[in-house]
């Protein structure tokens, strides 16, 4: 059996930061941990630039760290098999170019080719996951793998380094402070609940930031620039550019630059409660081991609250707070739920429950641990179709 040592890896941002962010991750994993030659294709240099701030945006090919990025600007073009690597990977069924497919019909052997799918906890993804489809013209199998929290599942992405990482910047006080002095928080926002704010426009921002200003808790939510902007515009009173902030009553608003993805975990770490969004996101929050609340990518008629309840399923442990919470965070309703939420009570249930909850997340954290991660497990399947 042969070794794979190339991976070309296409990706389509329909999800802004969200399909990039797995993505670029995945790639760095392959290449630094695994000693893949990596080709990214991507279609949206400018949207990539924001967690990437090397990338150059008008270059068709360039050389990131030990990865090759080419801006994927059509779906024309012929391709020779030497252009072909050794595993091909479309991120969510992104339908790679034709002359592409022709070319690796013509290799000997013929490349792994996988369609990585989307996060959900779903049941059917276990049916589905490593299924096999024929390409209708050519001699080619195309195979289905699916991250997700269960051993019949591909895992969820995490680096070798990331937990004595994370327990490392966790344990040390001093360390978290002067992360968090670099984007200009107080020792006043540094002492107070800090909240990380992460989701689509459509969130009932507003209306937390109501329940917040009128506690009786100190809270500093951090908001990346652009975010909730219509919300955010709205309490801060002027435009929210990076290094804003405003107190209202019990509530501090601080907008923050986009960061690098490695920064953005010491954010979630750093935090007492992440609110995250999309699939990138909600993983992070996941092996930041903290109570986080996920505002899922909205779907033509509400398919989403299905995939979210299913992951409640799993991940509420019987937490209702937790449980109406989320679904409310997301247009849903959980079953006997009014039909319009009352937001102070919500966050005085969510916040009477956030010691267990931030145990649970760690016990969670374990479990996910037990299913090994999606790139380890993608490149041992890939090595068993070879």
């Amino acid at each position: 059996m042969t070794q794979a040592t190339s991976l070309a890896l296409f990706c389509k941002v329909v999800d802004n930061y969200g399909d990039i962010g797995i993505c670029w991750r995945f790639a760095r994993q392959l290449a630094q941990e695994h000693g893949i030659a990596v080709t990214l294709w991507v279609d949206d240099l400018h949207t990539f630039q924001r967690i990437c701030p090397e990338v150059q945006t008008g270059a068709a090919l360039q050389q990131i760290g030990a990865i090759a990025v080419r801006h994927w600007a059509t779906q024309e073009g012929e391709f020779a098999p030497a252009d072909i690597a050794d595993i091909v990977i479309e991120f969510f069924g992104c339908e790679i170019p034709p002359g592409y497919i022709a070319a690796m019909a013509e290799c000997e052997p013929r490349p792994v080719w996988l369609n990585l799918e989307g996060l959900s906890a779903e049941e059917w993804v276990e049916g589905c996951h490593t299924l096999p489809s024929m390409h209708p013209r050519f001699s080619l199998t195309k195979h289905f793998f699916f991250p997700g929290f269960t051993e019949k599942t591909g895992g969820l992405l995490r680096e070798a380094a990331l937990e004595e990482e994370r327990q490392q910047f966790q344990s040390d006080p001093a360390a978290m402070a002067a992360f968090l002095a670099q984007f200009g928080l107080t020792p006043q926002e540094i002492a107070a609940r800090k909240v990380t704010l992460f989701c689509y426009p459509h969130a009932p921002v507003a209306q937390l930031f109501e329940a917040w200003e009128e506690g009786d808790e100190e809270i500093a939510c951090l908001v990346p620039q652009g975010v909730a902007a219509q919300a955010v515009h709205a309490f801060l009173g002027e435009a929210a550019n990076p290094g804003v902030m405003r107190r209202r009553g019990a509530l501090s608003v601080r907008v923050l630059p986009f960061v690098p993805q490695q920064d953005y975990d010491k954010l979630l770490w750093a935090s007492d409660l992440n609110f995250v969004r999309g699939e990138d996101s909600v993983v992070r929050a996941q092996w930041a081991g903290k109570p986080f609340i996920w505002h899922i990518y909205p779907q033509d008629e509400n398919l989403h609250h299905k995939k979210l309840r299913a992951f409640l399923q799993r991940y509420a442990a019987g937490s209702a707070s937790l449980d109406a919470f989320f679904l409310y965070w997301n247009g849903a309703r959980p079953q006997g739920g009014a039909e319009s939420p009352d937001w102070s009570a919500l966050w005085t249930d969510l916040r009477a429950d956030m010691a267990g909850l931030t145990q649970h997340a760690i016990e969670w954290q374990r479990h996910l641990y037990t299913l090994g991660d999606l790139t380890t497990n993608l490149l041992k399947f890939s090595s068993s179709l070879r």
